[in-house]
């Protein structure tokens, strides 16, 4: 057998190894089901609503606004807390809720990519050197 017709592979400059740092498994799942839950218009207003509201909301301040039945404004009410956006504090027979700033600090580090732009400008930056040497080796064999 011919060593030479299976050469050693090496990877490549664009074939390096992700970031190790990167979520781990459970994080991801969290992340999605944060994600998840603010996968519906309702829930994305309730969340804005109690962000610009100081206090305590009741969901009977949230029914009419939303335009929404008390317990469908409940059930997604019910989502958001269980996907960490929200508090739930129980007053006698009325739930009151606000903004878990916990969680919405941990969704916005999960979006912030100012990191990730940084390397983008990078990589962009050398596939742009790699076209350009490509272009005058393919410019310099026309010519030859």
């Amino acid at each position: 057998m011919n060593v030479d017709l299976f050469p050693l592979l090496v990877p490549a400059d664009c074939c390096r190894p992700l970031d190790e740092d990167g979520l781990t498994s459970e994080d991801a799942e969290a992340t999605a089901a944060l994600f998840k839950a603010l996968g519906d218009p309702a829930r994305v207003r309730i969340v804005n609503l109690l962000a610009r509201n100081p206090e305590s909301v009741c969901v009977c301040e949230l029914t009419p606004t939303l335009g929404l039945s008390q317990p469908t404004v409940s059930h997604h009410l019910k989502k958001l807390v269980q996907a960490g956006l929200l508090q739930r504090e129980q007053r006698g027979v009325w739930a009151f809720y606000t903004l878990d700033r916990e969680g919405l600090e941990r969704a916005a580090s999960i979006l912030d990519l100012k990191g990730a732009s940084a390397s983008f400008e990078v990589g962009a930056r050398r596939e742009a050197d790699a076209g350009r040497r490509e272009a005058r080796t393919q410019g310099a064999s026309i010519s030859s």
